[in-house]
């Protein structure tokens, strides 16, 4: 079901963030993002001078390169546009998240390594979600690398770890019924 029909009014601001998983040749995959912030107005930026509609004043680039575990084994970011000159100068940090693994305590780690000054706002707020971009890179290719349907979450035997993190993976849903009987609490 769509949005209502808004009231009147006038775009101001874009906030673009893409995405992207890759298997690589070596067996680990990378995980890539990106982000640009756009204005459909020209203003002012006192480092870059005038900035024209459409012109990026943040574009920011992360790629996350993991194991089939969901360690991480490198982290490159890139501060391509920025409204300060010193902006980055701190994109070396995010090497320091070498080691860390995406699961259970993903983003307090990442807010122990490079949060506050330590890094850049945007860079680890694209952070966060790459960890469910990891999973969906990952868990379908290995139920199809061993031919189980795309549906059978607990294809392996275990607890699917998506249950009770949203409304349709709730333990008592018609979906938990379905595809992972075993975990179903409903009547």
């Amino acid at each position: 079901m769509p949005l209502s029909t808004p009231a009147p009014r006038k775009h101001l601001h874009t906030r673009t963030i893409h995405f992207a998983g890759y298997e690589r040749d070596d067996g680990w995959f990378d995980i890539e993002a990106h982000l640009t912030d756009t204005k459909t107005y020209a203003f002012r930026n006192s480092w870059r001078g005038e900035m024209v509609p459409g012109m990026a004043l943040h574009e920011m680039l992360v790629r996350v390169t993991i194991d089939e575990h969901f360690v991480v084994q490198q982290v490159e970011a890139s501060t391509e546009n920025s409204p300060f000159a010193i902006c980055p100068v701190i994109a070396p940090n995010y090497a320091s998240l070498k080691g860390l693994k995406m699961g259970t305590g993903w983003r307090e780690g990442i807010r122990k390594h490079v949060g506050g000054v330590e890094g850049c706002t945007h860079i680890t707020e694209l952070l966060y979600p790459m960890a469910t971009v990891a999973f969906q890179t990952i868990m379908p290719l290995n139920r199809h690398r061993a031919n189980a349907p795309d549906n059978e979450v607990a294809a392996f035997g275990k607890k699917p770890v998506v249950l009770n993190t949203c409304h349709a993976w709730a333990q008592d849903s018609p979906v938990v019924r379905e595809v992972a009987p075993d975990f179903y609490t409903g009547n």
